[in-house]
C-alpha cells in the first residue's frame, strides 16, 4: 500500500496533446519517476544485485540504517545512576517525518571523482569522517550501531550535510549522484501525516492538549475505539512498509546472486530514496539528543531507531524534558505532541533494569515497553 499509494499520487504519466495529430497521448509527468526501472549506482544496490554482481563491484555499499545504539556503561557517571527511572521516548512516524520537504534523485546517478560536497544534490558520496572526535556519551551520527567510523565510507547527502553542520569540512573522494531532482514524496507524506493526525484526533489525541493531558489521552486512546486503534496501526505499517519497500530484497531460497527478482521490475525499487529517508531521520534524531545536552545536559542510555531511553528522576518525560519559562516547550530538543516528529512516552523501567540490560549488550530501547522480550532475550 505505501508504494501504491506513492504511485498514485505521483503518476509516471500524464496526458499530453500532440502536436502533429491533436490527439491525446500519455507523456511523462514531472516529478514523478517515470515507467521504467532505473539501475541504481554500485554502492547503492544490494551485493547480490546484478550491477555489483556484474561489474565485480568491491567499493563498499551504502549503509544508511536506523539507529541501534547502547551507551558504554563505563561512561555513565554516578549521578545517573543513582536517578530511579529509565524512561523511553517514541518519536511519531520518524520516517514520515523525515520525508517532509525530501528531495530525492529522479534521474539515473552519474559518477564523479573527487566532487565539491553540495547538500542540495541527493547521492551517495565516499568521504573519511573517521577523524571527527565525538562524545561518547552520545551514539555516532555517521553510523547505525553509533560506533565512530574507522574510514572512508559511502554516505548519503543528509549525513554528509550534517557532519558540515557540525562544524568538519568534508571531501569527498568519489559520488554517485543525481541530475534531476524533485520532493517525490511530499504529496505521499502531507497524506499520510493527515490520515495519522486526524485519526488520532478521532481517538481523542487533539494537537489543542497540554503536555500533561496528551500523555494522558496516549495512554488509554487505544481503548477508545479499536477498530480506529486498527487503522492508526494500519497508517503507521504503510509508512514503514513504504520505505522498506524501496529497497525489497531477494524472497524465496531458490535465488541465486546476480539473478534480478520481481521487486527490480518496479520503478518505485529505488534504494538511494530509502537511504534518504533513513540518513535524514537519523541526523533529526541526533540533533535533537545533541540539543537535549545543550539544554538539560542529560545524555542517552540507548536509541533504537525512533525510540530513545534517558535516565530520569521521576517516571514521566515531564521531569527531563527542557521547558521555556512561560512552561512552553523548547524548540530543539526532543517535545510531545502528537504529530509526526514528535514524541510520546513509549515505556518507563527503572534504571537498575536498564543499567542490568546495558552490561549484558542488550538495548533498553528495545524492552521498555515490558518485559517479557527480555526475558526470553537473556535465557
Amino acid at each position: 500500500s505505501g508504494l501504491e499509494l506513492m504511485t498514485a499520487l505521483r503518476p509516471p504519466t500524464k496526458a499530453v496533446r500532440d502536436e502533429e495529430t491533436g490527439n491525446w497521448v500519455p507523456g511523462h509527468s514531472a516529478g514523478s519517476l517515470g515507467t521504467e526501472p532505473m539501475d541504481p549506482a554500485p554502492p547503492e544496490a544490494t551485493p547480490e544485485h546484478p550491477v555489483v554482481v556484474n561489474s565485480g563491484w568491491k567499493g563498499g555499499f551504502l549503509n544508511e540504517e536506523a539507529y541501534q545504539w547502547v551507551r558504554d556503561v563505563d561512561t555513565l557517571s554516578d549521578e545517573e545512576c543513582t536517578l530511579p527511572y529509565a524512561v523511553g521516548l517514541d518519536l511519531n512516524t520518524a520516517f514520515l517525518a523525515a520525508a517532509a520537504r525530501l528531495v530525492v534523485g529522479l534521474s539515473a546517478p552519474d559518477h564523479f571523482h573527487t566532487p565539491t560536497f553540495n547538500l542540495k544534490i541527493p547521492g551517495s558520496w565516499l568521504a573519511d569522517l573517521s577523524h571527527i572526535e565525538l562524545d561518547p556519551r552520545l551514539p555516532s551520527p555517521f553510523t547505525p550501531d553509533g560506533s565512530r567510523p574507522t574510514g572512508p565510507a559511502w554516505y548519503q547527502t543528509h549525513t554528509l550535510a550534517y557532519a558540515q553542520e557540525l562544524g568538519h569540512n568534508v571531501h569527498p573522494i568519489e559520488a554517485y549522484l543525481r541530475r534531476e531532482t524533485g520532493a517525490y514524496l511530499d504529496p505521499w507524506h502531507d497524506r499520510l501525516k493527515n490520515a495519522y493526525v486526524d485519526t488520532l484526533a478521532d481517538l481523542g489525541v487533539t494537537k489543542d492538549l497540554t503536555d500533561v493531558e496528551f500523555l494522558a489521552a496516549m495512554e488509554q486512546h487505544k481503548q477508545n475505539d479499536p477498530a480506529l486503534a486498527a487503522v492508526l496501526a494500519a497508517i503507521k505499517a504503510t509508512v514503514k512498509g513504504g520505505v522498506g519497500k524501496l529497497r525489497e530484497r531477494p524472497q524465496g531460497k531458490s535465488y541465486k546472486e546476480g539473478e534480478t527478482w520481481p521487486a527490480l521490475a518496479r520503478p518505485t525499487w529505488r534504494p538511494d530514496i530509502r537511504a534518504a529517508v533513513i540518513s535524514k531521520a537519523r541526523v533529526n534524531m541526533h540533533r535533537k539528543l545533541n540539543n537535549m545536552v545543550k539544554m538539560t545536559g542529560l545524555y542517552p542510555l540507548a536509541v533504537l531507531s525512533d525510540c530513545v531511553v534517558y535516565p530520569s528522576p521521576g517516571e514521566s518525560p515531564l521531569d527531563f524534558l527542557p521547558y521555556a519559562a512561560s512552561g512552553k516547550p523548547q524548540p530543539g530538543a526532543f517535545r510531545l505532541g502528537p504529530t509526526p516528529g514528535l514524541a510520546k512516552l513509549e515505556g518507563v523501567q527503572t534504571m537498575l533494569w536498564a543499567v542490568d540490560l546495558m552490561e549484558q549488550g542488550l538495548n533498553p530501547a528495545r524492552h521498555i515497553k515490558g518485559g517479557d522480550a527480555v526475558m526470553d532475550e537473556g535465557e
